[in-house]
């Protein structure tokens, strides 16, 4: 059994209750700037959700938002019960945000989707109909994607390098925005590791998947937090993360090196037993020093990336902390 909440939190506020007993739709949006957005974006959640169902939720999760975003959810939960609102202590990022949202849903389908509106809410209805043909985890392609060039680039060159130490095939066009069935999510859920990445997660779980075109749109307020230096960090974290692939390039690269080393050798030898003369090479000779060298310590980089990630781990620190919310958390329980 998953426990229903996994960071710490305190109570805070009046206490609302959904006025629905059984949830069938969750939406799990993670809030970090884009506060004018929020109204917008109720209200088209609405709008798409209940063509589907009046048993939802829209879970907002304030990430410590610097702008007036926690303010204006809880003017939100309070003109609609269906509001639930997480505000975390300090600002965790943005898959750590989806984990708090993922941890307190409760409906049988749950929607990941960003707050600025890039994701438009209206195509949760075309997700819908196509995971009912059968599909646990059906995501969004965003075949028009309205983002920045080197935002696109660095992603593509992500997906890239990703794929080629991990062997897999991931499509730069797919992001969070989604529809994921209640054991999918369930089983992200389990997954309790520091470094998180949602979208990896959803594709390392499996089950039946489907990934559909949609329209993306324009950002309406802010900009991306995801500059091309979180990006390449990313890519490291992600690589370290869900790979060793980076510790048998460092073995393959040694011993490639000590055959050619043995190879070298052999070719002095036979040349001073044909020249009858040393090899006079201080240039070569300082140039292998320095580049063995500089090879041993990226090599003991690469060891203490993964030596890091372990004790992030084994410190078993919270994911999350929850320093207030818009409902009482115990009534989930």
């Amino acid at each position: 059994m998953i426990p229903r909440q996994h960071g710490s939190y305190e109570r805070s506020g009046e206490k609302l209750q959904t006025p629905v007993d059984k949830v069938d739709f969750s939406v799990v949006v993670p809030v970090y700037g884009c506060s004018s957005c929020l109204y917008e974006l109720h209200e088209r959640l609405r709008s798409s959700l209940r063509t589907i169902t009046e048993n939802y939720e829209i879970i907002l999760v304030n990430d410590a938002s610097p702008t007036a975003s926690w303010e204006v959810i809880c003017e939100l939960s309070k003109q609609d019960s269906r509001v639930r609102g997480i505000n975390l202590s300090r600002n965790f990022g943005q898959h750590y945000a989806i984990t708090a949202g993922l941890d307190f849903s409760r409906g049988d389908w749950v929607v990941v989707m960003d707050c600025d509106l890039q994701d438009q809410p209206e195509e949760i209805i075309k997700l819908y109909r196509k995971a009912q043909e059968g599909f646990d985890l059906v995501v969004g392609r965003r075949i028009n994607r309205q983002d920045g060039y080197f935002k696109k680039l660095g992603s593509r060159w992500f997906n890239l390098i990703f794929d080629y130490f991990t062997g897999s095939q991931l499509d730069n066009r797919i992001g969070n925005f989604g529809l994921y069935s209640k054991r999918v999510v369930n089983s992200i859920r389990s997954m309790r590791e520091q470094n998180r990445s949602f979208g990896l997660f959803a594709y390392w779980v499996g089950f039946r998947r489907a990934e559909i075109d949609i329209i993306h749109a324009a950002r309406k307020e802010g900009r991306s937090g995801y500059t091309l230096r979180r990006l390449v960090n990313l890519a490291i974290d992600s690589i370290v993360a869900h790979s060793n692939a980076l510790l048998m390039l460092t073995i393959k690269t040694g011993f490639l090196m000590a055959v050619g080393s043995v190879l070298f050798s052999l070719w002095l030898a036979v040349r001073y037993f044909i020249s009858g003369g040393g090899v006079t090479g201080w240039t070569s000779l300082m140039v292998s020093i320095y580049f063995t060298a500089g090879l041993m310590i990226t090599c003991i980089g690469v060891v203490g990336l993964y030596i890091g990630k372990i004790f992030n781990e084994v410190k078993g620190r919270p994911l999350y902390i929850v320093q207030s919310t818009t409902f009482d958390p115990e009534q989930d329980s």
